[in-house]
């Protein structure tokens, strides 16, 4: 399905996720002549010729054709408030802001804008560049129907959306998928240095390492078996997998460890809500 939109689409911010985003949406069908950019910081090489590509209007203060469907913010979190009295003017009767800016709540947002403003809340995480995200959202009682799956369009242009109705849940949702990659890329890391460690080429350990992670992320996307199933599935008793596992499920192992780390990115979360 092409992706349209009743009007233009502001984005603010032509970073790594925003220009992932607009990938997706360059991919999809959106009209370029509908979209709009608006940074002052020069963008990459790379979303600097796509954008020139597609003729992309982009500066610090772009001129729209009229009211924006949508205003997209991809800024740090720490700049939103510097910017949203600039974006403000531009705003519409049938505008929606939808935030991707981490730890920026609705209420947050709402208290810098007119009353009455439709705003999406949503995090994506880094697996947008390559189209698979799994982004999850929530909306305030001021965003209809329409405009959400104006935002949900948008947004599965980079992967799964998943809509919650209890914003106190990004906290959790932030620990698990906002930063969860990183703990894959960790996991890949550790995997190599610990066969370079066991006598590996350190070229073949890295290789290994990574088509692992790959592959095994693979089996469990085609799989209808549980994460817990998949492992059960390669462990023979008394085996090579069994011992390793011994490790890193015994005391003080992957699990506690893991939760550990789950809990704490969510209490920074949660300080850094505003």
């Amino acid at each position: 399905m092409t992706l349209s939109l009743a009007g233009p689409l502001l984005l603010v911010g032509a970073g790594k996720m925003g220009g992932a985003l607009l990938e997706g949406w360059l991919r999809q069908g959106l009209d370029p002549a509908s979209v709009f950019i608006q940074d002052p910081a020069p963008p990459s090489p790379e979303l600097g010729g796509l954008i020139a590509r597609h003729h992309i209007e982009a500066g610090s203060a772009p001129e729209l054709p009229a009211a924006p469907s949508v205003i997209l913010l991809a800024v740090k979190p720490d700049i939103v408030q510097k910017l949203l009295p600039e974006v403000e003017p531009l705003i519409g009767e049938k505008t929606v802001v939808l935030s991707i800016a981490a730890g920026r709540t609705l209420a947050g947002l709402a208290r810098a804008l007119p009353p009455g403003v439709a705003i999406v809340r949503a995090m994506p995480n880094t697996a947008a560049s390559v189209g698979h995200s799994v982004t999850v959202a929530c909306a305030n009682e001021a965003v209809t129907r329409h405009q959400a799956l104006e935002c949900n369009m948008l947004l599965e242009a980079v992967g799964e959306v998943i809509w919650i109705e209890d914003e106190s849940l990004m906290d959790a949702v932030t620990a698990v998928s906002g930063s969860g990659p990183a703990y894959v890329f960790l996991l890949a890391e550790c995997l190599a240095e610990a066969g370079r460690a066991a006598g590996l080429d350190p070229e073949l350990a890295s290789h290994l390492a990574r088509a692992t992670v790959e592959g095994a992320a693979e089996l469990l996307r085609r799989s209808d078996l549980s994460p817990a199933e998949l492992r059960a599935n390669v462990t023979s008793p008394k085996g090579t997998t069994a011992a390793a596992l011994e490790v890193l499920i015994g005391k003080d192992g992957f699990h506690d460890l893991l939760a550990r780390a789950v809990a704490a990115a969510a209490k920074r979360s949660s300080e850094l809500s505003f």
